[in-house]
């Protein structure tokens, strides 16, 4: 299977079929911080991965500004 992996972006070809979870271990992955698509499906862990399969792993990104109550709030005269 073709392997593309982003953030730093390389290709890794492997052989197939894995699971998800065992190719993210023969990877060292955390499956955590990485998402893994097939065409264009998010696929779970558990997910079958035919050796013909076109994997797309992209790291996990969070941001904003935050929730609202966290945030601070502005002093009360």
């Amino acid at each position: 299977m073709k392997i593309l992996l982003r953030n730093p972006r390389r290709e890794v070809e492997l052989p197939g079929p894995l699971t998800v979870d065992a190719l993210l271990r023969r990877l060292a992955l955390n499956p955590e911080s990485v998402l893994v698509i097939v065409g264009d499906e998010l696929v779970p862990r558990d997910a079958r991965l035919e050796d013909e399969a076109n994997v797309e792993i992209r790291p996990v990104i969070s941001g904003g500004r935050g929730i609202p109550a966290l945030r601070e709030r502005p002093k009360q005269r």
